[in-house]
């Protein structure tokens, strides 16, 4: 099993910026994708960001443009940096690893225990 610990989480101001970091260790397979996830009150966790290992980036609509997710291999970690922020982006940010195929993502059932994000108006 793959453990996911995420961190750098914070309260900022609208139109701020914001780094949060995903760490893995464990069993980490490759080829692999890794994302983010958040998860706003009364919410689904929606998938915002993914990476494959080889390079590979998808983001959602609502942070296009705005969001840079980022890899480093060597440290099993996943970065997600947040520009212009809005209080729409407050959720609690989750990190999560799959294996590609050539349609689809299949993501593991098992997640950290997130970071908050917290964007005041």
């Amino acid at each position: 099993q793959v453990q996911l610990v995420e961190s750098g989480g914070g309260l900022v101001q609208a139109g701020g910026s914001l780094e949060i970091s995903c760490a893995a260790s464990g069993s980490i397979f490759r080829p692999n994708v890794m994302g983010w996830y958040r998860q706003a009150p009364r919410k689904q966790r929606e998938l915002v960001a993914s990476m494959s290992s080889g390079g590979t980036t998808k983001y959602a609509d609502s942070v296009k443009g705005r969001f840079t997710i980022s890899r480093d291999n060597a440290k099993n970690t996943v970065y997600l940096v947040m520009s212009s922020l809005k209080p729409d982006d407050t959720a609690t940010y989750y990190c999560r690893i799959g294996r590609p195929t050539t349609i689809t993502t299949i993501w593991s059932n098992s997640w950290g225990q997130g970071t908050q994000v917290t964007i005041s108006s």
